[in-house]
């Protein structure tokens, strides 16, 4: 079985797509792919498609769901007569468990790369600290689920992805920083900037891609821009670490690097 998350949600089993077209089925099977060969409760299934408004019917009708996805398994396993449904979407005490071969959901090969290229950065080795994090963010086709409807568990699984990914693609960015990709980071830098006109740090590494590549003066209105925005925004001035930044950059200092600067 191969299911993807981060975009929309599919799911193939021998080229058979197993997503049903049903929205609380769909929430059940995200959830469970997001938590694959974890025992995911009933009532954490519960609370993810009906919060707090628990139908009299809530457990009949969960049963009801997970038969309708193990029809969809099964006629996937057609003339794979050892393999059943049932232990595929396993029935275990208190709840239920995806089981799928490791490298098969996209999630979770983003969280080991991901891994792996942190452990790379903190090793000095930043040119596998790019390759690795610029392959889990490679693996990104959109918002996470963007076509499944989302209840409380499933909006804090994808605000944690979310903050997982952004957080990969700072440290790659610093890494690429660090290998003097400058000139070819500022397109990228500039949408992200646009896309949050509030994110200090891509801010911040703008405005080292934009010094080191020669357009000082730009860097400064990258900074001034976000200065106007958090002031207009939030009524707050940028914090102390971007303004030493600044300073650096209006000093001219040559060997501009954020990391260190905005780590004093």
């Amino acid at each position: 079985m191969e299911i993807k998350v981060l975009g929309p949600l599919t799911a193939h089993e021998r080229g058979v797509s197993l997503v049903p077209s049903a929205v609380k089925p769909r929430q059940i099977l995200a959830l469970l792919a997001l938590q694959a060969d974890r025992l995911v409760t009933v009532p954490t299934l519960m609370e993810e498609l009906w919060g707090d408004a628990l139908p009299r019917s809530a457990s009949t009708t969960l049963q009801t769901y997970i038969l309708q996805l193990r029809r969809n398994i099964s006629a996937a396993l057609a003339g794979e007569p050892e393999r059943q449904a049932k232990l595929v979407l396993a029935t275990q005490h208190g709840g239920y468990t995806l089981r799928v071969r490791p490298g098969r959901v996209d999630a979770q090969d983003f969280d080991a790369l991901a891994c792996a290229g942190r452990a790379a950065y903190d090793a000095g080795d930043y040119k596998s600290a790019s390759s690795l994090l610029g392959e889990a963010l490679g693996l990104w086709r959109g918002p996470a689920l963007v076509d499944v409807k989302v209840g409380s568990i499933l909006e804090l699984e994808m605000l944690r992805m979310e903050e997982d990914r952004m957080a990969a693609q700072e440290r790659r960015i610093d890494a690429d920083l660090r290998l003097g990709r400058h000139s070819e980071l500022v397109p990228e830098l500039r949408v992200l900037v646009a896309r949050h006109p509030m994110h200090e740090t891509f801010c911040a590494q703008l405005m080292v891609a934009l010094h080191r590549s020669g357009g000082a003066w730009r860097a400064l209105e990258a900074y001034q821009r976000l200065r106007t925005t958090l002031v207009k925004e939030l009524g707050l001035e940028p914090s102390p670490r971007l303004r030493r930044l600044q300073q650096a950059v209006l000093a001219g200092e040559t060997e501009l690097d954020h990391a260190e600067l905005m780590a004093r």
